[in-house]
């Protein structure tokens, strides 16, 4: 049975585009990641929370403040509230992004590491199986001891032969 590519497909990884009757913009998915990273970084600063506090302050004050040919939002702030709910809607979607490439590089990270770890591994075992093996060979090497032991018991059974004869 072959393989279809929906059973081969892997879900960590982007589909490929299809072909459609209208025309697809072309971008660099590349690009457009890390574009997304760096806005969604510094919608997570406390810059970010200050520019859009004091852009909203101003936005209230000159809205209530200034008079009524110069005011751009009469109404009670409707026009604001666009303007965040646009601002939302695009800062999900790149917040989303940057975490699903951060998913991906953790993922790339962990399987290193799991290779990485795996190998340590079977090193460490390798390395104790030579280890071993050095030993098993040792005990059966004569050691200088025991050969200054049995030369000694030679020459005390040459001696003691000598006064014998």
């Amino acid at each position: 049975m072959m393989p279809t590519r929906q059973m081969t497909a892997r879900l960590d990884q982007p589909r490929e585009l299809r072909r459609t009757l209208l025309p697809r913009p072309h971008y660099d998915p590349e690009s457009f990641g890390r574009l997304s990273e760096r806005i969604a970084r510094f919608l997570g600063t406390a810059r970010f929370l200050v520019y859009m506090t004091v852009f909203v302050t101003v936005w209230i004050v000159w809205n209530l403040v200034a008079p009524e040919a110069l005011k751009f939002d009469p109404y009670p702030f409707i026009f604001l509230t666009l303007m965040l709910s646009l601002q939302a809607s695009y800062a999900a979607p790149l917040i989303l992004l940057a975490q699903n490439r951060q998913d991906d590089r953790d993922r790339v990270q962990y399987e290193q590491d799991r290779a990485r770890g795996d190998r340590s591994i079977a090193d460490t075992e390798y390395l104790t199986r030579e280890i071993a093996g050095l030993r098993v060979a040792l005990n059966e090497v004569v050691t200088r001891d025991f050969l200054r032991s049995e030369l000694q018991q030679i020459l005390k059974d040459l001696d003691a032969k000598e006064h014998v004869s």
